[in-house]
C-alpha cells in the first residue's frame, strides 16, 4: 500500500472566493475522487481548525491511498483527478507533499 499525503495553504482570496470556501470546495471535490479512480482506494480530506498565523500550519491536507506506484501514477494523471488539479492551483499558495509504502 502507498499512501500520497498533500498538505496545501490556501490564498485568502481566490476565485471570488474566501479561503474557507475554497477548502470546502477541495474537500468535496477530492472526497468525490474514490467514485470516479477506480486505483484510488481512499481520500480522506481534512480542514485545519488550528488557530494561529504561524508558518508551520497548512489549510488543508489530503491522504489518499493506492495499492501501488503504478496505481497511484494511474490517479495522477486521471483526468477527473487532473480537472481538481487545474481548480486547485488557482486557489493555492504553496504544497508539500509526501508519498510513502505503508
Amino acid at each position: 500500500m502507498i499512501k500520497h499525503v498533500v498538505m496545501w495553504k490556501l490564498k485568502e482570496v481566490a476565485k471570488g472566493k474566501t479561503k474557507a470556501e475554497n477548502a470546502e470546495t477541495m474537500k468535496k471535490l477530492l472526497e468525490d475522487l474514490p467514485h470516479k479512480i477506480e486505483e484510488l482506494r481512499s481520500a480522506e480530506v481534512g480542514i485545519n481548525v488550528l488557530e494561529g498565523d504561524s508558518e508551520a500550519i497548512c489549510d488543508v491536507v489530503l491522504t489518499v491511498k493506492c495499492e501501488n506506484q503504478n496505481d497511484l501514477k494511474a490517479y495522477a494523471g486521471h483526468p477527473d483527478h487532473q480537472k481538481v488539479v487545474s481548480f486547485i492551483k488557482k486557489v493555492v499558495n504553496e504544497r508539500r507533499v509526501v508519498d510513502y509504502i505503508q
